[in-house]
């Protein structure tokens, strides 16, 4: 029996032992092509208007202590004249106004290239797609991507994934 013993410990560390693993693997391989639309966008401002002083006397030019209300045309607030005189002669006064003027609110949306007379504007043309191109073949090789006009993009991927649990 002792002999047969060296024996069975040999026979079985040669026997493999079971391993088992599930792998999961995949690729995917994409062409993206994108044609950019025509775009504007517009940022109006609006009026303001701010007078203050002291020591000093204020007309609109028809009536004594009054700062005139204005109109507002197309949107845009005018303020009236105001004139300012020193209560008393020789003594210290102050006096301050200011004034923004607003966008005007256009009548009719405005177009590409054509844009309203507005404080900030971006305005972008249609992207022309010209020879955009690009293609993938089932082996994952990309056939061809090539470049459109302004306003366009390509984009080629590849992707591959190997899960192992």
């Amino acid at each position: 029996m002792k002999k047969l013993l060296p024996f069975v410990m040999l026979m079985i560390a040669a026997t493999p032992l079971a391993a088992r693993a599930d792998i999961t693997s995949r690729m995917s391989s994409s062409v993206q092509l994108t044609v950019n639309a025509a775009a504007t966008q517009a940022e109006r401002i609006g009026s303001s208007f701010a007078i203050s002083g002291s020591n000093i006397d204020t007309t609109d030019g028809t009536t004594t202590a009054t700062v005139s209300a204005g109109t507002i045309t197309a949107g845009v607030y005018a303020p009236g004249t105001i004139a300012a005189t020193q209560d008393t002669a020789g003594a210290a006064f102050s006096f301050s106004q200011s004034y923004t003027q607003a966008d005007a609110v256009p009548t009719s949306a405005p177009s590409v290239g054509a844009v309203g007379n507005f404080s900030n504007v971006t305005s972008t043309a249609a992207g022309t797609a010209g020879s955009l191109a690009g293609s993938v073949t089932s082996a994952h090789s990309f056939g061809t991507l090539t470049a459109g006009g302004a306003g366009t993009q390509g984009t080629s991927q590849f992707v591959t994934e190997i899960q192992i649990k």
